[in-house]
């Protein structure tokens, strides 16, 4: 898939340059996303042992083993597609898991090169766990992998400003480059939303969906962006940030752990805002309302 994913990164780069401004990127900015990405397919499928192995080890648990056919494959599809959409949640409302993910959101522009942006340490999160019960109720681990394939190939074309709207109907049931451009954005009324993969139903049915707003044009990054190209600061940074964290004097253990495991922004004595602190300040505003020391909330690092 590598060699269509930098046809199409060149191709969208060059319609980008001559005919279509907005979408106009830093070339620096897509070499460190391909870059990355590269890396990514290495390191990634060197550890791929971890998570594969584990599906292949639950599939003598399986409560029943579902045939293959076009009916398996659309069913298990449709639930891997729902699993991804808890796994992408976790990833936003975990720190751990964030430190993995926020290098895929550490671009502050959005085209296809930035879906090439991508962790070196997913296997390490645990959130590839979420697979094992698509395994126990009876699905081939292979056809599970297959899955994990075509999501992402789908996904790689959401990241582009080419396209503005689909049909209304498309835009219903599918995830698609408006919706997910929310997802990428800083705004404080974006964050948080439209984790989907394929289907953008999730959302919709676990209260995430928001639709972006074409008089609020999307503000790509982070609330707090790095002022670096550097792949290594892009890939730790948040893992060094909780190492310090945690090694902090005074702590409790349970603080230690909620430094880990809690919403990124969050802090022991509360002098930084996770993504609720941001969104609820921006609402208050909204309505008038004066958020409570506005003055003594700095930003989050990374959200």
């Amino acid at each position: 898939m590598i060699p269509l994913y930098f046809a199409a990164i060149f191709f969208e780069s060059i319609f980008n340059h001559f005919f279509h401004e907005r979408g106009a990127g830093d070339w620096k900015d897509n070499g460190v996303s391909m870059f990355m990405g590269l890396v990514s397919a290495v390191t990634n499928g060197a550890m791929a042992f971890i998570s594969v192995g584990a599906l292949f080890w639950a599939q003598q648990f399986q409560i029943y083993a579902i045939p293959l056919s076009i009916t398996a494959l659309i069913a298990c599809f449709i639930i891997d597609d729902m699993r991804f959409y808890w796994h992408h949640r976790v990833a936003h409302r975990c720190r751990w898991v964030w430190a993995m993910h926020v290098t895929h959101h550490s671009s502050t522009q959005f085209n296809f090169s930035v879906a090439l942006r991508q962790g070196w340490t997913k296997h390490f999160t645990g959130t590839m766990m979420f697979k094992v019960p698509l395994v126990l109720i009876g699905f081939d681990p292979i056809l599970i992998l297959f899955c994990g394939v075509i999501n992402p190939t789908y996904q790689f074309f959401l990241h582009t400003e080419l396209i503005n709207k689909m049909p209304r109907s498309y835009e219903a049931i599918f995830n698609t480059p408006s919706h997910h451009r929310v997802h990428h954005g800083r705004n404080p009324q974006y964050l948080d939303a439209n984790y989907a993969g394929t289907l953008i139903i999730w959302d919709k049915m676990f209260g995430t969906f928001v639709a972006e707003d074409d008089e609020d044009r999307v503000d790509y990054g982070l609330v707090k962006n790095l002022e670096t190209l550097n792949p290594i600061t892009i890939i730790f940074h948040e893992y060094w940030g909780i190492a310090k964290d945690v090694s902090k004097r005074g702590l409790s253990l349970w603080q230690r752990i909620l430094y880990v495991l809690a919403p990124p922004g969050w802090s022991h004595d509360g002098s930084r805002q996770s993504s609720t602190d941001i969104k609820r300040e921006h609402e208050q505003k909204q309505n008038g309302l004066e958020s409570p020391n506005p003055s003594d909330a700095p930003q989050l690092k990374t959200a």
